[in-house]
């Protein structure tokens, strides 16, 4: 039998290089490769396996030489360097090692907050520069002051741990994290308004999408006490970082730390020069301990894929077997929406996640199926969840999971419902896979509903009264949306209605604004698929 072949085209340890060797995969290693697009599309053709850091850029053309290639793994979390839907549309699996440098990064955040705390970086200059400024560099204590953590997932809860080690108040902000999985760590779970008003340093570690972008920006940054300070080594964008600047020069911000930058590398940026700023180039996983962590953990991932077919942490395909994929593949795709479905939806701390499975397809690999539902729920949260580390992700943040099993009960061969329980609230939707192979939603909180999911859709829920379509799809026409599909659905004459619209294009902000003023309507929510 061949052996698989893997190229390094970054720089790895050499401990990584035998732990493929021992598994009996071919190596190749050129840890410059990467910087050379030309030779490494030359050669990518001959190879199983590529094994990358950051420097490495796989793109869809060089993906249209690799025609032998089965894996790509990358030492690290951020997959940015890689083109995910042209390596899942060729087939190619993409593992990262999402949790081998958290401990390095959390520990990053900590000594930034110490650095801030007193000003460790700017006496040190003093110092060396022959002065002797006791009396200028006053700091602060850590002991009892409030340390607020947006975003409590696996950094975060890391901080906090020392955070409260250190004897300081932690509070955190986190829809995902539920308050028994708060009382574990010591933590304080509290709203974001709240956090704001209340901390005395505030670390930033929640992964960048479209609710965070920006958190820290000029209306929520005139929230925060005046003489806070603030550390960022998550990502760059979840700062304005004019806006902090603006609230630094106006002492509101005594102090900021950060280590990410919305451009980078970053040679210009409005938060450099300012006397009360630490600045890092992007540090948080550089430690020789961290880099050694990911690049052992790629290399026995990927070894585990190419000798035994065994994935691990994949970013674009569930845990299954080649023999699995072809019945698991509609139904991995309407776990995954309906999950989705129920995340886009959800906005406080969840506490359980139930998936029912109804007839045939409780006889499918149903945890395959459970990771792509909760990787869909956490998606519109955590942008970097894939379907392998959905499950220990949901663990974290203290989110119980069932799994129910049963015969057919109503009118689908197959159905699966996801249920959500929240501290407020308990949220279902079902669907089913008709022989179309196409995904449907066929109940919404029990009421029955029937449509496909479309890129950009509109959820209302409203009271069952005359008079509302006309407005809501009048209003829609005003604002140039085209309506795909509507679909309607309610409990009772009169009750309660759900409307799930299919729409042309994304529906403006005003536009939904309006929608929410039609007399009746509860709730109205732009989702994308």
């Amino acid at each position: 039998m061949t052996k698989p072949r893997v190229l390094i085209s970054d720089a790895l340890s050499n401990a990584a290089v035998q732990i493929f060797k021992d598994a009996g995969v071919e190596v190749d290693f050129q840890p410059n490769l990467g910087k050379d697009k030309d030779k490494l599309a030359e050669i990518i053709g001959n190879y199983d396996g590529l094994a990358i850091r950051s420097a490495t850029k796989v793109t869809a053309k060089l993906l249209e030489k690799a025609t032998r290639l089965k894996v790509i793994g990358r030492a690290g979390i951020g997959v940015d360097n890689v083109d995910i839907p042209a390596a899942t549309g060729k087939g190619i699996i993409v593992m990262n090692t999402p949790f081998g440098n958290s401990i390095t990064t959390a520990e990053h955040a900590i000594a930034m907050m110490f650095a801030i705390a007193r000003e460790i970086p700017q006496a040190d200059a003093s110092t060396q520069a022959g002065k002797w400024e006791k009396n200028r560099f006053m700091g602060v204590e850590i002991t009892g002051k409030t340390l607020g953590i947006i975003g409590c997932g696996n950094i975060g809860s890391i901080v906090a741990t020392r955070g409260v080690g250190l004897k300081m108040r932690v509070i955190a902000f986190d829809p995902f994290l539920s308050p028994e999985r708060a009382l574990d760590l010591g933590v304080e779970k509290v709203e974001l308004d709240d956090l704001l008003a209340r901390a005395d340093f505030i670390t930033l570690h929640t992964p960048l999408t479209p609710q965070t972008r920006g958190i820290m920006g000029a209306a929520n940054l005139a929230k925060t006490k005046k003489g806070v300070r603030i550390i960022n080594c998550a990502r760059g964008e979840l700062v304005d970082e004019a806006a902090m600047r603006t609230a630094l020069d106006s002492g509101h911000v005594a102090a900021g730390a950060f280590d990410v930058f919305s451009e980078e590398p970053a040679v210009n940026n409005p938060l450099f020069g300012h006397p009360n700023v630490v600045c890092t180039p992007h540090l948080g996983a550089s430690t020789t301990e961290a880099q050694e962590n990911v690049a052992l953990q790629v290399a026995e991932q990927m070894s585990d894929y190419l000798i035994r077919g065994a994935i691990s942490n994949a970013i674009n395909f569930p845990s299954i077997t080649a023999e699995e994929a072809p019945r698991l593949k509609p139904f991995i795709a309407l776990a995954e929406k309906l999950g989705s479905f129920a995340g886009q939806l959800t906005e406080t701390g969840v506490q359980k996640i139930t998936l029912t499975y109804e007839g045939a397809v409780s006889s499918l690999k149903v945890k395959a199926l459970t990771s792509a539902a909760i990787a869909g729920f956490l998606r519109p949260m955590l942008s970097d969840v894939n379907v392998v580390s959905a499950p220990i992700v949901a663990k974290e943040r203290g989110i119980a999971i069932d799994e129910i099993t049963r015969a057919a009960e109503g009118d689908y061969e197959s159905l699966i419902t996801i249920s959500i329980t929240t501290e407020r609230q308990e949220r279902s939707v079902s669907g089913t896979v008709f022989h179309d192979g196409k995904p449907r939603i066929v109940a919404i909180k029990g009421m029955k509903i029937d449509t496909e999911f479309a890129p950009s859709m509109i959820y209302v829920t409203n009271e069952d009264k005359p008079g509302f379509i006309g407005k809501f799809a009048g209003m829609l026409g005003e604002s140039g949306t085209n309506i795909a599909t509507f679909a309607l659905g309610r409990d009772a004459p009169g009750g309660s209605a759900i409307a799930l619209v299919a729409i042309d294009g994304d529906l403006a902000p005003t536009c939904l604004d309006k929608i929410a003023t039609i007399p009746g309507v509860h709730q109205v929510k732009p989702l994308h698929f």
